[in-house]
């Protein structure tokens, strides 16, 4: 407990402090001469003295203030109007103390002017929680204590009023003055024992909901849970994947295409959404997420959704021609930032580009590439820079070596004119309006015709 006593005159605001107990490192057991000169240092614990005490009080109309920190954190304040010590022939008294004022219910009670205060060395509470009545054998009063008090801060709590503990391993409910505790009170592993609005007790953490001791999430996992539970419209839900260790996030949710319960995590629609971006922006996710707009999800996003379950990554896009096509992909998995968020999946699973190469595979196995981050694995070239997109790159062994004498739009130009080398066979977050050249959006199986008007990724469980 830290405690301070100061005063000031009623027509100024400059405070004299005259007493301060902040770390016990000043014992306050001290003789009457000890009290009457003062001890302690006022930079840290200090009483000023009884005898400048009463000359100071006698000089002017003082306001006494009193603060007190208890051990909990919570602080309060009593305060006395007319406050003044009488001198040493009259025993220090307190003469004079009006008009108590206080931002506490339970608050410390001066001694009444007509109690003679004996040999005994204690603080006058308008309680006695811990047996000191010897201090009160001279009085002409008693004071009676309705409720339980509590060590720990201090204070006293009325009969029903529950008490938990520091660390929340007890829960004390005062019973008829005597309190009560369960030692079994725990929180839950998604719950934290906190003080919310003056309350110490586990709460449940973000994304969950229950008394603190029990806690079930109150947010999906993922699209295909919230499908699950009856929510059958595209559009945006809340999601907070198994250990995520932020705030849930907010998702765009394919309910409506095939069996439902698809997570989108990258659109491409119009070209208006940049996405030639750096490593933080592909990270965190960018543009809006809804039908009519593209965006990325977020690289970290997408890591704790593919480490939760096995999923099937599923790719719908749309080639200039109007032509819809897809592919599908068993186990994708993204790896975390500490792997450069790796791709990997086990096998393709089903697709109608009529195309017998799986143009991904170049993908697989590769870590993430930006603008700002080279992962490809070649010293020759930064394909990120050269397609234009944040991607998993790949050098293809002998493509960061050598070119050859043809372009695509997957290829670039390379060394002298007419020599051309590539760094992906898919690149759906290129530019969307590059034409025909290295930086375009695309889908490598359409020889030198590769323009696409849409593509949308999305994930879905494998078992489902």
């Amino acid at each position: 407990m830290v405690l301070r006593i100061h005063f000031s005159t009623l027509h100024f605001v400059t405070l004299k402090v005259i007493q301060r107990q902040i770390d016990g490192s000043l014992t306050f057991r001290r003789s009457w001469e000890d009290y009457k000169s003062g001890f302690g240092f006022l930079s840290s614990e200090f009483w000023i003295g009884n005898d400048k005490l009463s000359y100071l009080t006698n000089q002017a109309v003082y306001e006494l203030r009193i603060d007190l920190t208890l051990s909990s954190g919570s602080s309060f304040y009593v305060s006395y109007n007319s406050f003044r010590i009488s001198d040493e022939w009259g025993d220090y008294s307190i003469v004079s103390a009006t008009e108590f004022r206080s931002d506490w219910s339970c608050f410390v009670s001066l001694r009444p002017l007509n109690m003679t205060r004996d040999s005994c060395i204690c603080q006058n509470l308008c309680t006695d929680p811990i047996g000191q009545t010897e201090c009160y054998t001279e009085c002409t009063e008693t004071c009676v204590l309705e409720g339980c008090f509590v060590n720990e801060t201090n204070s006293v709590i009325t009969n029903g009023e529950s008490f938990i503990n520091v660390d929340c391993t007890q829960n004390c409910t005062c019973i008829d003055n005597q309190l009560s505790c369960n030692a079994d009170y725990e929180c839950s592993t998604d719950a934290t024992c906190s003080v919310k609005e003056g309350i110490r007790k586990c709460y449940c953490n973000e994304g969950f909901e229950g008394d603190g001791e029990r806690c079930t999430s109150n947010v999906f996992k993922d699209c295909y849970e919230a499908y699950e539970a009856g929510h059958t419209t595209d559009g945006i839900y809340t999601i907070m994947p198994t250990e995520w260790p932020g705030s849930p996030f907010d998702v765009f949710c394919n309910m409506t295409f095939g069996d439902g319960g698809w997570t989108v995590f990258q659109r491409r629609i119009d070209g208006v959404t940049d996405f030639y971006r750096n490593w933080t922006e592909y990270k965190q996710g960018f543009g809006t997420q809804n039908q009519g707009n593209d965006f990325w999800l977020g690289n970290e996003q997408l890591h704790f959704l593919t480490d939760q379950k096995d999923y099937i990554l599923r790719i719908d896009f749309v080639h200039s021609s109007d032509t819809p096509y897809y592919e599908e992909y068993r186990t994708f998995k993204i790896g975390d930032e500490s792997d450069k968020y790796r791709l990997s999946y086990s096998s393709f699973k089903d697709g109608n580009t009529g195309y017998s190469y799986d143009y991904l595979s170049y993908s697989n196995g590769q870590q993430f590439s930006t603008r700002d981050g080279d992962n490809d694995g070649c010293s020759n070239y930064h394909y990120a820079q050269r397609h234009k997109a944040g991607w998993w790159y790949s050098d293809f062994g002998y493509w960061c070596t050598y070119c050859y004498g043809y372009s695509n739009c997957d290829y670039f130009e390379s060394g002298s004119s007419g020599c051309y080398t590539l760094g992906t066979g898919t690149n759906l977050n290129g530019d969307y309006n590059g034409g025909n050249g290295e930086n375009i959006f695309y889908w490598n199986y359409y020889g030198d015709d590769c323009n696409h008007k849409f593509a949308e990724m999305k994930i879905r469980p494998a078992n489902t």
